[in-house]
């Protein structure tokens, strides 16, 4: 049953990017699909959630259920937010770079979870004291900013930051360095993030 739910993650995530292609696609003054991928990606965090509720209510866990969930959060935390980035105005060569840098960071820091869980400390039910670097739900917060900007029309050729080294092979928008940053936090070794 939790793997069900995890696969309604994996589609939250599906359904965000093909929504962001059906905004790259359309009128670029029709935000509906746009705000769409957006809110694909809360459902996506529910039932992630769910997921380890209901794995853990029934007794029922296994190697394929982790393995399910990392690919899943991987669609809807790491690649569909990218998509909706490109949507929404990050289209030079650097920008590309820093979403791929942003997704590949969400790639190692949920293989390393399932490399590492076993070794984190746990409490007497079980549960991991802390969670090494940023859980990949936390770009949450980049999606919420994202909102934001599309609510205050500040997409295509007015995201937040306007752009560096316009004409040039450096083009990049500045916004697009909040990707590696927020990346990098979730790669951290050193970063332990108490767990809820």
């Amino acid at each position: 049953m939790a793997d069900y739910i995890t696969e309604l993650n994996g589609a939250c995530g599906i359904l965000s990017v093909f929504s962001s292609l059906r905004y790259c696609l359309g009128d670029p003054s029709d935000k509906s699909n746009l705000y769409l991928a957006l809110a694909f990606l809360p459902f996506g965090l529910f039932f992630d959630f769910m997921d380890g509720r209901v794995a853990r209510w029934r007794k029922k866990s296994s190697m394929m259920g982790q393995e399910l969930d990392s690919l899943a959060d991987l669609i809807s935390f790491g690649l569909a937010p990218a998509c909706v980035a490109f949507s929404i105005g990050l289209r030079t060569s650097l920008d590309h770079a820093c979403l791929t840098v942003f997704v590949l960071c969400g790639l190692t820091r949920l293989a390393r979870f399932n490399v590492t869980a076993a070794n984190i400390p746990k409490d007497a039910t079980g549960k991991a004291s802390y969670f090494e670097g940023t859980p990949i739900p936390t770009t949450l917060g980049l999606d919420a900013l994202m909102a934001w900007w599309v609510s205050q029309d500040r997409i295509l050729g007015a995201v937040p930051g306007g752009v560096w080294f316009a004409g040039s092979a450096f083009e990049v928008h500045p916004v697009a360095f909040l990707f590696v940053i927020h990346g990098s936090l979730m790669c951290s070794k050193s970063l332990h993030v108490p767990k809820p």
